[in-house]
């Protein structure tokens, strides 16, 4: 996506997928936390003041360590070191297993 159209929700979420702690991207609660792109949706990132994240997240590593380091990746895509991210954690799975919210 180029400058002049916004930041762009997909490489957003690419970076925030590149934490290792972070197993997948996930809508929050409702779904509500969502980016949407002609005939695309980007779960899990939605753009504005703040920037809300919702992540999928694997045990071991405290969660305000987690957050910090999603944000730190929001804010190096968005080129914005003062940017507010919001991150909430939707869940808690183990690598390589499953995850179903709500379990």
């Amino acid at each position: 996506m180029s400058d002049d159209a916004g930041p762009d929700p997909e490489a957003v979420a690419a970076a925030v997928l590149t934490h290792p702690s972070v197993l997948r991207l996930d809508g929050g609660p409702f779904g509500s936390i969502a980016s949407y792109l002609p005939g695309a949706r980007v779960q899990g990132v939605r753009l504005g003041d703040p920037v809300e994240i919702a992540v999928v997240v694997a045990l071991g590593m405290p969660f305000p360590e987690i957050a910090e380091g999603i944000a730190a990746r929001v804010r190096a895509v968005l080129g914005d070191e003062a940017r507010a991210v919001d991150v909430t954690v939707a869940d808690v799975g183990a690598v390589g297993t499953e995850v179903v919210a709500g379990r």
